[in-house]
């Protein structure tokens, strides 16, 4: 077997364990956030963290930012088959990334895409519990383990592509 293909294997692999352990860990902090920290169902219940974190329980029927809400079944299930195809597309593109850092990268889209899918399907919502402020500022919406990856994930892929830009940057395998 070349090296080149033990690379792209290894890349693989370590992408999905990524991917898994985001999973694992949002699904988890959902689960404490939700059952031993009591706060299901509970949005006029507040746990302060530190003077700019707050846990704080929201159940969200939207995508990013609250778009696109699905206040029904139908928008519900159109919003799960919607963020499968994505999360399709993007194991897709994983698999066949040749670049360990874009792999990391799509790795922790798809660990938080999948994270936030299986709540749309138990819940028909996402459960976001982070709530980060400085005094009455919020910089973010309330969000969860799974948004974080996912943005970090994107903010990954965008950074090396505007760095590659114009081929300025280096191309090679990794």
């Amino acid at each position: 077997m070349a090296a080149t293909e033990l690379k792209l294997r290894r890349n693989r692999s370590v992408a999905f364990v990524i991917a898994f352990l985001v999973f694992v860990f949002d699904q988890a902090t959902k689960w404490v956030v939700t059952y031993p920290l009591n706060l299901g169902g509970q949005p006029d219940l507040t746990i302060e963290i530190t003077n700019f974190f707050n846990l704080h329980w929201v159940e969200n029927k939207g995508v990013s930012l609250g778009l696109l809400s699905a206040g029904t079944d139908m928008g519900r299930w159109l919003l799960v088959a919607l963020t499968a195809a994505i999360a399709i597309f993007v194991a897709t593109w994983m698999w066949r990334e040749k670049r360990r850092d874009d792999s990391v990268a799509l790795a922790m889209i798809l660990g938080g895409a999948l994270g936030n899918i299986v709540d749309r399907v138990r819940f028909g919502y996402v459960v976001d519990f982070a709530d980060l402020h400085f005094g009455e500022w919020r910089p973010f919406l309330v969000f969860n383990v799974a948004d974080a990856a996912i943005t970090i994930g994107v903010l990954l892929l965008l950074v090396r592509a505007l760095l590659m830009r114009d081929g300025k940057g280096s191309k090679k395998e990794v």
